[in-house]
Parts: C-alpha cells; structure tokens; sequence
C-alpha cells in the first residue's frame, strides 16, 4: 500500500462529505438568566426557598434518552438560573414519586456516579459547539467537573477541579439543589451575552437518562453543537484573573538504598494563574509537588510491547485537551508522562512549568514549558510543547503540534542531543449528517529529528501517519484505519508502542434494540479485524479477527457479551514472554473465547468479571478476572479486583497473579479516605497507597499521604515473605488566593 493510495483515500472521503452536512439547521432551546437585585443573597442550602428562584421561569422539558428515545421524562425536573456581577446561580428540583429510592452512594469529589442518581449540566461560555466546562452533583452533595474538547466519543477530561459550590437537600418529593459558579472559575467573552448549555439527569433505579436538549441516542450532553442556548449574561466580572496557590509539605521517608539523612524533607512552593485575557489563562509553578498523586494500577504485561499508563498530576491535566492529537489513531506525539518521570515511573523533581492556553477566536492554543532536576545521572532538562488547532466549519478542526526535549547545561550532546518532532493533524466531523448521524475523518502526520544525526530524518524512518474514517453511532458503528510507524520512529516527549509497521484496522458493531422487550435494552454483534505488516519487508507480523457473536444488555443495568478470536503471529527475534521461558522465531496460530460479564453497578453488591479460555502462541492460556464492589453504606466503598493468567506452552508453564483491594470511606463531599493495596507475583513486589483528604473549601486542601512498598524475600524460607524496601509519610497544604 503506498502512500498515493493513501492521498486516494483522503480526497475520496473528503469529497464524499456533503457540505451542508456541517451547517446548524437545528432550533435551539434556550433559557434567559435572571438577574439579581442588589439587595437579593441565595443562601446556600439546597432549598430553593428564595424569593429569586420564585421569579424565575424554570426549564422543565426533559426528553429520553434511555430507555425509550424522545418520550417525557418519568419524573419531573426544574431547572432555574440566576446571576450577579461575581456568580452564576443554577437552582434544581428533581421531583421522584418514589423519593425512598433514590440512590446515593458515592461522597468523594469527581466519583464515577454510575452507580447514583445525578443532575448534570455543561456550560459552552463561548457557544464554539466543541469546548465547554461539565458539572455534576448527585443527592449525597457529591461534586464533579471536568473540561469538554475531545469530540464525539469523548468523555470530559476530570482532572479539573473548578472553584465552585453545590448543596443538596432530600424531600418527600424528591431532592432538590442549590449551586454557586463564581465568574473567576469560567474562561468566556465578556461581549457575548449567549452561552451553550445543557442538562442531563439520570434516575439511576430505572436506568433512565433525561436530557434538556439533544437527547438523541447519537446526540448527548458531551456534544455542546447539541446544547441549548443560555441568554442574558452580561455586565459580569471576572475580577483581575489572579489566582495564588502556596503548598508546603513535610515528609518523612525510607528507602534502603538511599541515605537516611536527606529522606526527611520538607519543601514548599507555588502555582501561580492569571487570565491574560478572558479566554487564555497562564499559570505557573515552582518547585512543583505531585505527593497527593494516586498510584498507578498494577498490570500484568504478557506482550513484546510497552504498556501505556493514564496522567495522574494535575498541572499536565488542567487544560491538556488541546494537546489530544488524532487519539484513536495513537500517533502520541506528546505524551506527558515523559516528562518529571523516567521510563520506569521513578519521579524526576521539577524546578519550574509554565502553561499557557485557552481560545482567541477561532483557535484553541496550549504552551507547555517545563524544566526538571538533574538526578541520578540524568541531567537537568527543558521540556517545550506548542498545539494550536483551528476551527473549521462548525464542528471541524486543523491542527499543528510541536514538542522540543534539550539538555540543560554542559553534557555530552552525543548522549542528550535536542530533539524535535512536529506534526498536523485534521478532524472532519458532524453530528448532523444525514439529519442526526455522526460521521468523522481524521488524517495525520508526525515527524521528528534523527537524535544521532541532527536534523530531520528521512520522513518514512521517522514518522507516522494515518487515516482514519468513523461512523460511530447508536445501531451501527463503522470504522476502518490505515496507520504507518516508521522503523525510527520515537518522538522525544511522545510515546512509542510498535514501529516499523503498517496497520490496517476496519471493523463493525452492529447494536440492534427490541422494541417488544421490557428486559432486553439491546444487543450486540460485531467483527473487528487487524492486520499488521512490516513496512519494509511487506510481509504479515500481526493478523487477527475478533468476533462478537453475541452479547445482551438488560434494562437492569446487566448484561453479558462474548468474543472469539483468531489470531495469527510471527516472530522475528526471540521472545522472553517469562523468566527463562523464550518463544522461539517463528508462525503461531490460535483460537481463543472470552465471556465477559457484569452485573448492574448501582446494586449495593455489584461484580463483574471474564473468562478467556484458549490458544495462546504455542500452547495455551486459562485467563481469569473478577471485581468485587460492595457499598454497604453511603460513603463506603470496598472493592477486590482478582487476575490470574495460568499459561502452558511448549517452552515452559507459568502463572501470574494479581490482586488489588481498595477501600473508601468518604465522611462527607470535603473530607475523604483512600486505601489501594496491590500485589503481583512478577514484580514480586506489594505496594499500599493510603491518603486523607480535606477540601477546606474549593481551591484549598490539606492530604495527608502514606506509601508503603514490600518485595519478597529470596532469603526466606517461605516463598511469601515481604521486607520494606520504602516507605513513606507526607502531609501537604495549598491554599487558593483569588484577586
């Protein structure tokens, strides 16, 4: 396949899009905010007692979405909003006929609430179609947020934690809320008095998902192309845009291959925000600490290929959607964890990072400058990122990246030479085509410099490209890609999965719904096939075709779905795939089955769990997995995740075992514990995280964090005895100051 059929494709699929298919023929809902008197406070307090809320028209027409798409909602939901100069106020009544049942389990900020009922709005403050701020609240006070941008698909990026308030109250007719957005927390043009926004509420013992607007099964609250329009903001402020955030920590710390005399630190820094206009913000941070970051989750890597683990720290979450650069195609040209981490996870200190981003216009922008600590050998080192991407039509875009990782000072160029990498990328898509399907294209390039050379390198060694066409909808969902990896391919501050390969992927899902059932919600079928080839050779290194025969999900919330898999691998180097056992260079063939099955999260006692049985390279594996989650109260969480692989090959047998046990307890929405225990017996190593939080109001913390980290004996008589090789206590303050 070359790289004219390639340009073939993209033409052709451009071409087949109809341009009116990007034009907004839709009528918006709306709603008009009514503006305070002076003399009028809302007491928050979950009770929409004010005479404010009593002026006010609310929105009450909630459409389904689930279970049956475009009928009234079961339950009544009123929806009011007002404002002052400093704050929007959205006041909610959720009625419920039958307010007893109304779920409630989860406290801790930013919950998965797929286990709870939940009101749910997003705000588009520059009503582009394609960015916005999502919230969340559910009938315990719980509080979520997060950032809008990725597209249709995408879930909202909850790594931000606005400054807002919510409160909550219960009644015999339901539950009801009360809530406060300072101005401060929103980045909006000031001149533009109409705003996107949308409401979703879900029932969670009916599985009922409602929806202002948009509440088609191809549409939804993450879409603000969908949202409906805000009117009559105006002559607000945003105060002067400073924000001030000091942290100091204490920590006491063991490591038995470090010197106890500089393991009792204590330090102290700050971050520092400041909207240079009201849609781009800076912010800066020194002597940046991340010691209230979760740990990553355990995995068992049983592949010849790095695993890839999700970013944690806030300062390269906060706003990291503009960087997201054609995400189902995988290219990862910047990949943040690259930065103040080495490749096996060890934290490299950071001195300073300055980010910058939001939107002028037409362009959405991020800058990215960050610069780390020389330590055990590794010299100190600039970090540079630069995104801009452009809108075009009316839920498209074009975009430009570029990432630079230098050396600091005076080292050995041969060994830390500059390195470079820029890449483009295109995003056609709407959600309107053929009326209201959604339909996407996505093209890319990425190149980067020769580290040995200097200079860029020959374009096929040391780049990637691809396509990529999506048809992702409710009953069929079509997708084909065509990537490239160049054999050198390896951006500096990116991630490298598999190179020197060209990658074929089509599938299809095919998810019909009966409409004579009041059990089944919908059924699923589907074949997704792969074919991988070595870009220079041409002949076949991956082959595989998964099929979902088939798989049901009930109105309850359970479901189960099956697959089955050929798969085809040629090995030409030697694989250690486990200690002393090496798969030799050669063809494996194999057949496996998987059932996957899960019962309806919002049970007090709720498990899911697989079963993968079946050739595995030259013999074959017994795969197991199973997760335990039991909420005995509101607030209270223990889960048990269970894996084990039992492998049997020609070259050796082998099994892995991983196991995890969490624990939550979450007094209130302020104050919350963790506990995260996991074991695997590859590492041979046990890791605890343990860590106490208390938000002294939104923007301020104090964490209390303990880290524990065991690793077998291989002097002990028993083969599970565990010895501390670290551990560690550390408690840490931050406190916000707006101007």
């Amino acid at each position: 396949m070359n790289n004219n059929f390639v340009y073939r494709i993209l033409i052709l699929t451009i071409g087949s899009i109809p341009i009116s298919s990007f034009t907004s023929t839709n009528e918006f809902k709306s709603i008009t905010a009514k503006r305070l008197e002076d003399n009028q406070v809302i007491q928050l307090d979950g009770i929409l007692t004010e005479n404010a809320w009593q002026r006010t028209t609310p929105v009450s027409e909630f459409l389904q979405q689930e279970p049956i798409e475009g009928e009234p909602a079961s339950e009544k939901t009123e929806v009011f909003i007002v404002f002052n100069q400093d704050h929007l106020y959205i006041g909610a009544i959720l009625y419920d006929s039958d307010s007893e049942r109304i779920l409630a389990y989860q406290k801790q900020r930013d919950a998965d609430l797929s286990t709870d009922d939940r009101f749910r709005w997003i705000l588009d403050t520059f009503r582009d179609g394609r960015t916005g701020y999502f919230f969340e609240i559910n009938p315990a006070g719980m509080m979520g947020d997060g950032l809008l941008g990725s597209g249709i698909g995408f879930e909202p990026n909850q790594s931000w934690d606005g400054i807002w308030e919510a409160r909550v109250a219960r009644s015999v007719d339901g539950w009801s809320a009360e809530i406060c957005i300072p101005f401060r927390t929103l980045n909006f043009d000031p001149a533009n008095d109409e705003w996107g926004i949308n409401f979703q509420r879900t029932i969670r013992r009916k599985n009922e998902e409602t929806l202002w607007s948009g509440h088609l099964r191809n549409q939804g609250l993450y879409l603000p192309v969908h949202a409906g329009i805000l009117k009559g903001i105006h002559d607000v402020s945003q105060g002067i845009g400073l924000e001030v955030i000091p942290y100091a920590s204490a920590a006491r710390k063991y490591a038995v291959d470090e010197d106890p005399q500089i393991c009792n630190p204590a330090d102290m820094g700050f971050d520092v925000q400041y909207s240079i206009t009201s849609g781009l913000r800076a912010a800066l941070t020194v002597n940046t600490d991340f010691a209230e970051v979760e740990v990553d989750e355990r995995r068992v890597n049983l592949t010849r290929f790095p695993l890839i683990f999700p970013e944690k720290r806030d300062f390269f979450l906060e706003g990291s959607g503009v960087y997201d650069f054609s995400v189902r195609s995988g290219p990862l040209p910047f990949f943040s964890r690259r930065i103040g981490l080495t490749d096996d996870g060890a934290p490299v200190p950071i001195q300073f990072g300055l980010r910058f981003g939001g939107q002028t216009g037409k362009n959405e922008l991020g800058f990215l400058q960050v610069r780390t600590y020389a330590v055990d050998g590794i010299p100190s080192e600039d970090f540079s990122v630069a995104r801009v991407k452009r809108t075009i039509f009316e839920e498209s875009s074009i975009g430009a990246i570029y990432t630079r990782r230098a050396a600091v000072g005076a080292v050995d160029s041969l060994d830390y030479p500059d390195r470079h990498t820029v890449g483009v990328d295109l995003d056609l898509k709407t959600s309107r085509f053929l009326g209201d399907k959604n339909i996407q294209f996505e093209a890319f390039a990425v190149w980067h410099t020769d580290p040995e050379k200097g200079g860029f390198g020959a374009f096929n060694d040391f780049s990637s490209r691809g396509v990529r066409f999506n048809f992702p909808n409710d009953i069929l969902s079509i997708w084909t890609s065509y990537r490239e990896f160049g054999g050198q391919y390896d951006p500096a501050v990116g991630f490298r999965y598999r190179t020197s390969i060209r990658r074929l992927n089509p599938g299809i899902s095919w998810n019909p719904r009966p409409t004579t059932s009041a059990i089944i919600r919908k059924f699923e079928f589907g074949v997704n096939h792969l074919s991988i080839w070595d870009l220079y050779g041409g002949h076949v290194e991956t082959q595989w075709t998964d099929l979902t025969p088939f798989g049901m999900h009930f109105e309850s919330g359970d479901g189960f779905t099956s697959y089955v898999q050929s798969k085809y691998e040629r090995l030409d180097d030697v694989f250690e795939i486990h200690n002393g056992i090496i798969l030799p260079v050669g063809e494996y063939h194999t057949v496996n089955w998987t059932l996957h099955g899960w019962s309806a999260s919002h049970r007090m006692v709720s498990v899911q769990g697989s079963v993968s049985l079946g050739g595995f390279w030259s013999g074959q594996q017994d795969a197991y997995s199973i997760d335990l989650s039991v909420k005995p109260w509101v607030g209270v969480l223990f889960l048990s995740q269970f894996e084990k692989n039992d492998i049997r090959l020609v070259e050796g047998h082998f099994s892995t075992h991983l196991i995890r046990f969490v624990a939550e307890w979450h007094m209130n929405p302020r104050i919350s514990f963790v506990g995260n225990l996991q074991y695997d017996d590859v590492s041979e190593s046990m890791g605890l995280f343990a860590r106490l939080r208390w938000i002294i109001r939104p923007g301020s913390d104090v964490y209390f964090v303990y880290t524990h980290n065991w690793i077998e004996d291989p002097n002990g008589f028993d083969r599970f005895r565990l010895e501390t090789y670290s551990r560690a206590a550390t408690m840490k303050v931050n406190y916000t100051h707006r101007f």
